[in-house]
């Protein structure tokens, strides 16, 4: 069976919710929202789960009983810089998914589905997306005339056409763990903000001729992918918890 590992972003401030305690340790329902996606990694069958820290790594650390391994990002240079301190954990072997630790919504179910996808299809990398109804602010996923997946565009850099586009990125991936360490050898950040991105490991790793795929989640489903950025939105996922069945 193939090697299934996870990395899980934890590192950021989270300005928006006027706390200086780190966002992901928030509490939904009683528990740090990053518990909800530990958790669902392990159900999915991550055996390993790395989470990256930066702002209060210790108490972000000190907040989570689940058993993890933790990599500190000292710098905030991106998401793709993020991952990119994980190179030595995410190894070359098996497969290796990447999410956010502020989309407790997400669950074991649909990254199990996401982990068969990839597999089955033997692809470098498979994105999560999901349809909705209003995408504004979203990456969009370009696919070509035949439906395969093209590219990821970011809303502000998207064209009319482009924005028009219902399929987003949810920003959670599963990559062939050996793909995902070379292309984060090749990233640059030679963009306005400076930054190293994630996303341009997927152009990366179709370059070289690996199939990259997504997964779109429709209907209800589409609110695995809500990620927390405020107090209101963190009620709003807690209210949509409540109402889960077990």
């Amino acid at each position: 069976m193939n090697k299934l590992k996870a990395v899980i972003l934890a590192a950021g401030k989270g300005t928006r919710m006027n706390s200086d305690l780190p966002k992901v340790i928030h509490k939904c329902l009683g528990r740090p929202m990053v518990h909800y996606v530990i958790r669902a990694c392990k159900d999915a069958g991550a055996g390993e789960v790395c989470v990256i820290v930066g702002y209060k790594g210790r108490e972000v650390k000190d907040a989570i009983y689940d058993v993890v391994d933790y990599v500190e990002q000292k710098e905030q240079l991106g998401t793709g810089h993020a991952v990119k301190c994980a190179k030595d954990f995410i190894g070359t072997e098996g497969d290796t998914l990447v999410l956010c630790g502020d989309t407790p919504l997400i669950t074991g179910k649909t990254l199990t589905e996401l982990v068969e996808k990839h597999r089955k299809e033997a692809n470098g990398v498979t994105v999560l997306s999901a349809i909705l109804d209003d995408a504004t602010g979203y990456g969009r996923i370009i696919r070509d005339a035949a439906g395969n997946f093209e590219k990821i565009v970011e809303h502000k850099d998207a064209t009319e056409e482009e924005r028009a586009c219902k399929e987003v990125n949810s920003g959670m991936y599963i990559f062939n763990s050996e793909a995902l360490s070379a292309s984060l050898d090749l990233l640059s950040n030679d963009n306005a903000a400076g930054e190293y991105y994630l996303t341009d490991t997927i152009a990366l790793i179709k370059k070289i001729g690996l199939k990259v795929s997504a997964l779109p989640l429709t209907g209800d489903a589409c609110d695995e992918i809500r990620g927390v950025n405020t107090i209101d939105q963190l009620e709003e996922a807690e209210q949509i918890m409540c109402h889960r069945e077990d």
